[in-house]
């Protein structure tokens, strides 16, 4: 497991899986150690995935200021990364909220970027949360799961911030296929988060959406923004404005997928974000 130091001294590590040329992997979560994306539905058989353990997550060590769980504050952990990978521009994917972090640091450092690929990623960096609504709507898509109507009233109550929740009923609703697979993935997400790091993490004093834009609208980098079609957050349609806030951007949904779509089909997902990152022609029937 090899590690590096973050400018502020904190110790960090990161996990290597797979053959190739590198791509550097940010988690979501907010705040969940890398282990969850295992080898993103086999991307690792493309791709060298180097997948950082964000400060106080897996194997890296949590910081002496907790003020430094906060996204905007992470980025030049990123950038640390990539000098210790000896790299001068490197592939970066992100995962849900590891998506803010990303668009932090190519609004940053956005001559570091060669190509970005941005999972199933809400613009809250962009100053637009998902919404109860939208969460509801991609809900009622469910409908005829055979779990839906014991699931359903337990995600109604969780999106409207209720207490005592069946949170088992609403994991269900983040994945395409509420398999043994998805159970027991969902079942590992609060031994691997941090917390006390995820409360941090998404502080609104980290974004300033109208900098942000402008800061993104010069970067030259190409972009895949991947949305889930059964996903609540984001839906495709909002997922949608991440990619419009770069010059060259593809915008892509993958049919029956929620929040982990290399779970809900991993010959989808790893064909075409490997085709983005080859820098191959868009499949027709990818794109939105």
């Amino acid at each position: 497991m090899p590690i590096f130091t973050a400018p502020d001294g904190t110790p960090l590590a990161y996990h290597v899986r797979g053959e190739g040329e590198p791509l550097v992997v940010l988690p979501g979560g907010p705040m969940r150690a890398s282990e969850y994306l295992g080898d993103l539905g086999g991307l690792a058989a493309r791709r060298r995935l180097i997948l950082l353990d964000l400060r106080g997550t897996g194997d890296s060590s949590a910081p002496a200021d907790p003020a430094t769980y906060r996204c905007d504050r992470q980025v030049e952990d990123v950038e640390a990364l990539r000098v210790h990978l000896g790299l001068e521009r490197m592939d970066l994917l992100a995962h849900s909220a590891g998506g803010s972090l990303a668009l932090l640091y190519a609004a940053r450092h956005p001559r570091r970027v060669a190509r970005l690929v941005l999972v199933t990623v809400i613009p809250r960096v962009l100053g637009r949360p998902a919404g109860p609504g939208e969460r509801l709507a991609a809900a009622r898509l469910r409908a005829d799961e055979p779990w839906f109507t014991t699931a359903f009233p337990a995600f109604e109550a969780w999106t409207a911030g209720g207490e005592d929740v069946d949170l088992t009923a609403v994991d269900a609703f983040f994945y395409g296929r509420w398999d043994d697979t998805a159970r027991a993935h969902a079942a590992a997400a609060d031994e691997q988060t941090n917390e006390e790091a995820e409360g941090r993490f998404h502080d609104p004093a980290a974004y300033d959406p109208p900098a942000l834009r402008a800061a993104l609208a010069g970067v030259d980098a190409p972009v895949l923004v991947l949305a889930g079609e059964l996903d609540g957050g984001p839906r495709p349609e909002p997922a949608r404005l991440v990619a419009d806030a770069f010059p060259h951007a593809e915008f892509a949904v993958q049919p029956g997928a929620a929040h982990y779509p290399w779970l809900d089909d991993p010959a989808w997902f790893t064909a075409r974000t490997e085709a983005f990152l080859a820098g191959e022609a868009s499949p027709p029937a990818a794109a939105e």
